[in-house]
């Protein structure tokens, strides 16, 4: 297991490593568009859920976090869930309108529990790929997005991060992981699972699906 288990966290740093670099290459090309500062804290409250391999990656090293701050985060993560049981409640009432119902997510906004009090994140050097990317151009499920505090303008062509082609690799390093905790619900390598749910939850369950 612990063989398997390093070279899955291998190649999704590799996968990581590549964000890092496609944001770099928009950086050296399109600066005065990136507005992404330290302190800049916009894309730590936005909603969205992690793959199983990117879940349980976080949650190992989130096991080597000081203690202190370790409970620190927990407290955060209960808030979080709090709040995203709210936003549930809140997208139920548009049950039958997606549109709705995607205008009411793009618009919530939950604090990521690994934002500390000093507006940083506990665990920067190994945040999601999500959070590396959030300030470039991206395309999702074939759209195009980017953070609203950019400068990209709309209608204009620019170099895109994809990561509908990421998300098929995450979900393919996902089944190898479900599949090595011999987990019963191999659909499960596409259940996307929040921050705060991923800190919540034992490191043996994450690698054998079981987020109940």
């Amino acid at each position: 297991m612990e063989a398997v288990l390093s070279k899955l966290f291998a190649d999704y740093e590799e996968l990581a490593s590549l964000a890092d670099q496609a944001f770099e290459r928009m950086r050296r090309g399109y600066g005065d568009f990136i507005k992404c500062q330290l302190h800049c804290t916009d894309c730590c409250y936005a909603v969205f859920g992690l793959f199983p391999v990117e879940a349980a990656y976080l949650r190992h090293r989130f096991d080597k976090l000081d203690q202190v701050v370790r409970e620190a985060i927990l407290q955060r993560a209960e808030q979080a869930d709090e709040d995203l049981q709210r936003l549930q409640e809140k997208l139920a009432r548009f049950a039958d309108d997606s549109q709705m119902q995607a205008y009411v997510m793009a618009r919530e906004r939950v604090r990521c529990p690994l934002l500390n009090e000093q507006d940083e994140c506990a665990l920067y050097s190994f945040r999601p790929i999500t959070c590396r990317v959030y300030g470039i151009p991206v395309a999702v499920r074939g759209k195009g997005q980017v953070c609203w505090k950019a400068g990209f303008e709309r209608g204009d062509s620019y170099p895109t991060f994809d990561l509908d082609a990421v998300y098929r690799d995450l979900y393919r390093l996902s089944q190898e992981l479900l599949k090595e905790g011999a987990a019963t619900d191999m659909e499960r390598a596409g259940l996307l699972v929040s921050v705060s749910k991923v800190l919540r939850t034992p490191f043996p369950d994450l690698i054998r699906g079981k987020l109940d």
